[in-house]
């Protein structure tokens, strides 16, 4: 059932049958209807995933009512807020289904048994943590340094599959453009 995420971690390192058979024995599947949410902006609860099936979208709720998309996550990636999970702080962002998902998680105390068990996770760990400050450098560069349309042009063209079933609201929050602007935007690179 969770062979994406086995093959997601065995590109990195390998791994036994038993050993996999204790990360399954830790890991929990939870599956969310479109709209549901995965965790909830102040709250206590925070995982890392791996997303089996399915879209996420990582946002925050301003002052105002109005929401800001920082992240969208899709199959085969994993997602997690990072403070809150390695310093069990109140979570900073709202993370909601946005289809029909499947995601594999964990919890800080299951995964600092699966280090104690198997210590090569920690390698994997590292990996996925150098990959996670990338990903948040490269959208804060990309934000400071790139036109809307060159943001909208840069997630077309990483996403083809999934630009469709992402709604105008939730991808305008993304590139910091209204929805009327973005909507000139998919004119003008039609």
């Amino acid at each position: 059932m969770y062979n994406l995420l086995r093959q997601n971690i065995e590109r990195k390192i390998p791994l036994t049958d038993e050993e996999w058979d204790i990360i399954v024995s830790k890991a929990e599947l939870i599956k969310l209807k479109k709209n549901q949410f995965l965790q909830i902006q102040d709250s206590n609860n925070s995982y890392e995933g791996f997303i089996l099936k399915g879209s996420f979208k990582t946002y925050i709720l301003n002052e105002n009512g109005t929401e800001t998309v920082i992240f969208f996550s899709f199959e085969n990636e994993w997602m997690c807020d990072l403070e809150s999970f390695y310093h069990q702080k109140p979570t900073t962002y709202n993370i909601k289904a946005i289809e029909d998902s499947e995601i594999v998680v964990i919890n800080k105390k299951q995964k600092t048994y699966l280090f104690a068990m198997i210590p090569k996770l920690i390698k994997f760990h590292v990996l996925m943590i150098e990959r996670a400050n990338v990903a948040i450098q490269q959208r804060l560069l990309d934000v400071l340094n790139k036109t809307s349309k060159q943001r909208y042009l840069d997630f077309k063209e990483r996403y083809p599959q999934k630009i469709s079933s992402i709604n105008n609201k939730n991808l305008s929050s993304y590139l910091g453009v209204s929805h009327e602007f973005l909507s000139k935007i998919k004119r003008t690179v039609s």
